[in-house]
């Protein structure tokens, strides 16, 4: 397809994004780009979570992820399912009685100065890398299919990708989030649902077709109960997922502002619940789609890319389908993406005015000064960090780099759980080296789980260690003396 058309379609769906920003963006205060003034509609904040939630990660890699681990992510999202419900029944509740702006504030009150920089500091890593690593992906999906037709730089890409969020969040902040996502959230769905159609009209499926030719592939399997040293052992999954849930939504900035924007507590928990359910068909739906691809290439004897996650792009982008499938594909991945890196934005502009410079503190004017200061700040961060997975260009390290952060949300659960299920205080002084020692002794166990655990591999349940190490880490620095504050 013309890379100029492209762009026009692209451009197009941005117009529409920028109108939105500017109707929700009038007369923002600090108040609306933080918190959205606490009276988004739960059900537009529900339906916007999904893209959120996803990312465009998720729109390539999990139809990738079948090849190798058929239906096995189901088992991991069913597990959400109770993390979610965790995060209704504990987390929201809290966060809406103490009236928090940051939710990291929490860890001020409950432990001490050290223990909040500690944790807003690790939300800070993990979020950046996340937001970056996204956008490299996005970014470098625009320069292959539009920009680099005309030979402009790949850095010239990146900053045209991140300029646009910026443009539609620098004002309404996270009140202009919560229904732009909805726009995204639609059509990322809209190019899911269409992808899985134009495929199975290629092969002449309709849809009991289709459903029958999943159901007797080799890709369907959902549940894996036989080896418990294996990755995909339903427990392991199943656990893995709930806990995944709780850090990355529950102990996440960026999913907890949509939520405490909504009007009331009991919004906020419809929110919760209804997003919940409704990513268990989205992501059977993004499996379906995998195995489709695979039985494609399979099909029309189409060569298998030596990285999974390049299959989708490969089928969608190269020929093998109607020109109208690439259309689809860019604008769900564009959606997907930025549904997850312009929240990521708002976020980190939240956590470190509130957190890191103590912003609350400030006069109106003076608080929306540094607020605008810190949101151009942020943004060329992720720049730097986008250019930087350009530099190294290697995908294994890249990789490592994503894995890294993935650390970072274990000492969040181990401080929230500490802080929610003892009546301890700590010595607030050492916290931060709990929560810098407990990801390089994951690392360390992870690196040599078979040799030590009897040829046990880690999966993702690596994040349960992390924070049950960090728990016993502020154990050992406990301290019965003052005030349990906030628990």
């Amino acid at each position: 397809m013309s890379p100029l058309l492209l762009l026009i379609i692209i451009l197009i769906y941005f117009a529409i994004i920028l109108v939105i920003s500017q109707l929700t963006g009038r007369k923002a205060d600090n108040e609306s780009f933080f918190l959205g003034n606490r009276r988004s509609p739960w059900y537009i904040v529900a339906f916007g979570m999904i893209g959120a939630s996803l990312s465009g990660v998720t729109f390539i890699s999990v139809p990738g992820w079948v090849g190798t681990s058929q239906f096995s992510y189901m088992q991991m999202v069913m597990g959400y399912l109770v993390g979610y419900f965790v995060i209704a029944q504990i987390l929201l509740p809290l966060y809406y009685r103490l009236n928090l702006t940051s939710i990291y504030t929490y860890l001020e009150g409950r432990f001490g100065f050290f223990s909040y920089k500690t944790g807003a500091t690790f939300f800070l890593i993990s979020r950046v890398i996340g937001a970056s690593f996204r956008l490299y992906l996005v970014a470098g999906v625009l320069h292959i299919s539009i920009f680099g037709n005309w030979n402009i730089p790949f850095w010239t890409t990146v900053v045209i990708t991140i300029l646009l969020i910026w443009l539609y969040t620098y004002r309404g902040g996270i009140r202009t989030i919560i229904w732009t996502d909805t726009l995204q959230t639609l059509f990322m769905l809209l190019a899911l649902v269409m992808s899985v159609v134009l495929i199975s009209r290629a092969m002449d499926l309709n849809f009991s077709g289709m459903v029958r030719s999943i159901a007797e592939s080799d890709y369907s399997k959902v549940f894996f109960f036989e080896d418990w040293r294996s990755g995909d052992h339903f427990i392991k999954q199943f656990f893995s997922g709930a806990f995944i849930a709780i850090v990355m939504t529950g102990l996440d900035q960026d999913m907890m502002q949509k939520n405490l924007s909504c009007r009331n507590l009991r919004d906020a928990k419809k929110n919760m619940y209804w997003m919940s359910i409704s990513l268990i068909p989205v992501n059977l739906l993004f499996l379906s789609l995998g195995a489709l691809l695979f039985i494609f290439a399979s099909q029309f004897a189409i060569s298998l890319p030596e990285q999974s996650d390049d299959l989708f792009p490969l089928i969608a982008t190269q020929g093998h389908l109607p020109p109208v499938v690439t259309v689809f594909f860019i604008l769900g991945l564009v959606a997907a993406a930025y549904s997850s890196a312009d929240s990521a934005l708002t976020s980190l502009t939240t956590s470190f005015t509130v957190d890191i410079l103590n912003g609350s503190k400030l006069s109106e004017e003076k608080l929306k000064r540094m607020r605008m200061m810190v949101h151009i700040g942020i943004s060329l961060t992720l720049l730097f960090v986008i250019l930087l997975f350009r530099a190294i260009n290697n995908q294994s390290v890249i990789s490592a780099v994503f894995t890294v952060a993935g650390y970072t949300y274990g000492p969040l659960l181990g401080f929230y759980s500490f802080g929610l299920f003892t009546k301890y205080k700590v010595k607030d002084r050492w916290a931060p080296l709990v929560a810098i020692a407990s990801p390089i002794l994951c690392y360390i166990i992870s690196s040599n789980s078979e040799v030590l655990l009897n040829g046990y591999n880690f999966g993702f349940e690596l994040l349960i260690l992390n924070g049950l190490l960090t728990f016993f880490g502020l154990f050992i620095i406990r301290t019965r003396n003052g005030d349990i504050g906030y628990a």
